[in-house]
């Protein structure tokens, strides 16, 4: 048994839309809403602890991403005011992928092992590629791709994919092996 607070601990106040599938092998803390037809896998950890995290609908969060929205310690001496983290619609967070951006767009993919940071903003349309990090305070432009081990930026022609077949068969299939948090619904 994990050591971590579950989804469901005392101090959480999730809101899980109808038709999103999430794991109870998660960790989920702090105010966190969870949008329609969003998939988070078991491991995955969304820590709201400096304000809260709202993630759109479609998105796709595999086993062991870390998605945080905390101050950094120099902020929270000056007791500056908490920030809310929006996460966009049709978004893919690949395994181990670590985000503290509190403005993420729509139809991103942060690839495996990537690092966003607080101050980094992506729009739409961008890819964080394996293991790459951004750190510094920048707006990636519609489209941007990142890449090698010195984070190259450069702007592909197309958008990427849709997600409808690879949701489709997720919420299709982790019902069958996985205990689920039931939404809740609203009388």
């Amino acid at each position: 048994m994990s050591s971590k607070r579950p989804a469901s601990g005392a101090k959480s106040n999730v809101k899980i839309a109808p038709g999103a599938i999430v794991c109870k092998e998660c960790e989920i803390r702090g105010d966190v809403t969870i949008g329609s037809m969003t998939v988070i896998h078991p491991k995955a950890s969304i820590i709201a602890e400096d304000g809260p995290i709202i993630i759109g609908e479609n998105n796709i969060i595999e086993e062991q991403v870390r998605i945080v929205n905390r101050l950094p310690p120099e902020l929270k001496e000056l007791q500056r005011a908490s920030s809310v983290m929006i996460i966009g619609a049709n978004n893919v967070f690949e395994v181990d992928c670590y985000s503290q951006a509190l403005k993420i767009g729509d139809y991103n993919n942060l690839e495996p092992k990537s690092y966003v940071g607080r101050e980094v903003e992506l729009s739409n349309g961008c890819v964080v590629g394996a293991k790459c990090k951004l750190t510094k305070s920048q707006v990636l432009k519609e489209n941007t791709v990142i890449y090698g081990s010195n984070s190259i930026q450069r702007v592909q022609a197309d958008r990427p994919p849709s997600l409808t077949s690879q949701l489709d068969f997720l919420i299709r299939i982790i019902p069958n092996y996985h205990h689920l948090i039931k939404s809740v619904k609203k009388t």
